[in-house]
């Protein structure tokens, strides 16, 4: 059983569908584009919190092992330690007591100096041997030969935490060298500083600008959180962190920003700052639902508003088509009337809106079509002439000289360059090498892409000059990279590599009227643009019919090209050319 449906409830429908449609696109357009935009603010934060605290803490540990050298470098511990690493183990423990004294005044001039600003504790003086010189604590007869810390320290300094009961200790490491001391001689000990964190918690602390689910923490090459964390007690040196972002650095030594599981195994946005050659990796993340919870409250409201504009619209309809439904009709009589032939139908609709206006513009329309069908006839044998000229065009073919210059990577160049950015890029490319071309009587033709196609014809022009012209402008296109690249520098835009082909044979010619320019097409063209390839970046390379034309020219160096181009039909040979610089 079909169902018929009259004029009033198809304009309802109609309405219904398009006003669905409508709100559906505008919908889902607005949820993507402030999904994106809030994604895209999100990242930016958390690259910007990442990059400041990072950048931050990189300068307080380097300051600390800087603040650490300073001591290291003392003149007087260096000659203490030199002293006593000469010293027999049985005079040794004396010796430490008679030194003490002199090692504690270098220590409280370096605390006067940095120390009570840098949390400073405790200070070991190792000697060559593993003994402690000097200490703050009590001096005891731990062996520290086989320390890790202290055979790292003998070579470069560093920083490692330490647990304690209250959370972590900084350790600072810096090996000690002799006064009169040259580049590559080993270190005569090693200085052990321990110091408080305060400065360091605060900075990862502070979780001001990350909402409810944020947080800041480090963790070390081990995998081990070095700092606190917002939802687990304890975490510090007990808590595995091995997600993504860490990997990224540890395993590819980059950052890393975007959604991934964090150490709950819970959905996160988070942005890291490698700190690898320091031994850490700080991390910024926020709750993937906590960065969706405003989409997911936006979707809810549009989905809302769009049920109540819906069915607003549908009541709208409903009374609006009572009052289109009857000319409508009428309109729809007369179209049939049309669609059958009869052109001489009339509407004559008085009604001062846009239904009259209609029915106006149907009858004028009515009035014109049998003018229409004699004007399109007529267009129709100026256009078949029109054919018949085109057509004359196809079969013109004349022997040319056809080259090609392509950028090499050009699509991973311009990735990361803006609009006007890529515009100014390829200006300065095109540009320069448009000018050299029509400097050597070449014509370029079109670029194709990132490539630019050119020819020299020899129309009018003896055969081996014009071929002379075509190889030395290769050659002046190869020689122009380092003043282009030099643009490109100045304007602090990305450099380029590029390939440049040529070859020599019959091209067939399109000719347009809206330009003096021919376009050129065929073998010849073909076989330059698959022989590019083959080219070495910034040099020059020619077909093999090009090389038999132009092999004698004492000018030129020609060496063959051992890889060949294939195509699914034929080989193409290639030549690479230079300039005879012996002659």
């Amino acid at each position: 059983m079909s169902i018929s449906l009259n004029l009033d409830k198809k304009l309802i429908f109609l309405v219904m569908i398009v006003s669905v449609i409508a709100l559906s696109i505008i919908g889902y357009l607005s949820f993507n584009y402030a999904d994106q935009i809030l994604k895209e603010r999100a990242g930016d934060q958390l690259i910007g919190e990442s990059t400041v605290r990072g950048e931050t803490l990189r300068l307080l540990f380097e300051s600390r092992m800087e603040q650490n050298s300073i001591l290291a470098n003392d003149p007087m511990i260096q000659l203490l330690i030199s002293e006593m690493n000469g010293i027999s183990e049985d005079k040794l423990k004396e010796t430490i007591e008679d030194n003490r004294r002199d090692f504690l005044i270098q220590v409280q001039a370096f605390q006067e100096l940095v120390g009570f600003s840098i949390g400073f504790e405790d200070v070991k003086i190792i000697g060559l041997n593993g003994k402690v010189y000097f200490s703050l604590e009590r001096i005891t007869d731990e062996e520290y030969l086989e320390d890790p810390l202290f055979q790292k320290g003998l070579k470069k300094s560093f920083i490692e935490f330490e647990p304690i009961e209250s959370g972590k200790k900084m350790i600072v490491v810096s090996p000690v060298f002799a006064k009169d001391s040259k580049i590559g001689d080993k270190a005569i000990g090693v200085i052990i500083s321990k110091m408080r964190t305060t400065t360091i918690d605060n900075i990862l602390i502070n979780r001001s600008g990350l909402g409810e689910t944020g947080e800041v923490y480090i963790v070390s090459n081990d995998l081990l959180m070095l700092s606190e964390s917002r939802f687990i007690d304890d975490a510090i040196f007990h808590q595995k962190v091995d997600t993504l972002g860490v990997q990224k650095c540890l395993n590819e030594g980059e950052d890393h920003v975007g959604f991934y599981l964090d150490y709950r195994d819970i959905p996160i946005y988070g942005s890291t700052y490698c700190a690898n050659d320091l031994g850490i990796v700080l991390l910024v993340e926020i709750d993937q639902a906590e960065i969706e919870k405003p989409i997911d409250i936006l979707q809810d409201r549009i989905f809302q508003t769009g049920i109540v504009i819906t069915l607003g619209m549908g009541m709208v309809a409903f009374i609006i088509s009572k009052s289109l439904s009857r000319p409508i009709i009428k309109l729809k009589n007369a179209a049939n009337k049309i669609a059958s032939g009869d052109f001489g139908v009339r509407t004559n609709i008085k009604t001062r809106d846009e239904i009259g206006e209609l029915s106006f513009a149907f009858d004028s329309m009515a009035e014109k079509l049998q003018e229409s069908l004699f004007e399109i006839k007529e267009k129709e044998d100026v256009i078949k002439q029109q054919e018949d000229i085109l057509l004359q065009f196809s079969d013109q073919s004349e022997k040319y000289c056809v080259g090609m210059i392509d950028i090499m990577d050009s699509t991973k160049i311009c990735s990361n360059l803006s609009d006007s950015e890529t515009s100014e890029f390829y200006n300065i490319f095109i540009n320069s090498i448009a000018a050299i071309i029509n400097k050597f009587g070449g014509i370029v033709v079109k670029n194709i892409g990132d490539a630019l196609l050119f020819y020299f014809s020899l129309e009018n022009s003896n055969e081996k000059d014009t071929l002379k012209s075509c190889l030395d402008c290769c050659l002046a296109l190869s020689e122009a990279h380092d003043g282009i690249v030099k643009k490109l520098e100045k304007l602090k835009l990305p450099t380029l590599n590029y390939r440049i082909s040529a070859t020599y044979g019959i091209v067939r010619i399109a000719r347009a009227s809206t330009s003096s320019v021919n376009d050129i097409f065929g073998t010849t063209v073909n076989k330059c643009a698959k022989m590019n390839r083959s080219s070495p970046p910034n040099g020059v390379i020619i077909g093999e019919n090009f090389y038999e034309a132009v092999k004698d020219f004492d000018e030129y160096v020609f060496k063959k090209i051992e890889n060949k181009v294939v195509s699914t039909e034929e080989v193409y040979v290639g030549y690479s050319v230079e300039r005879n610089h012996c002659e």
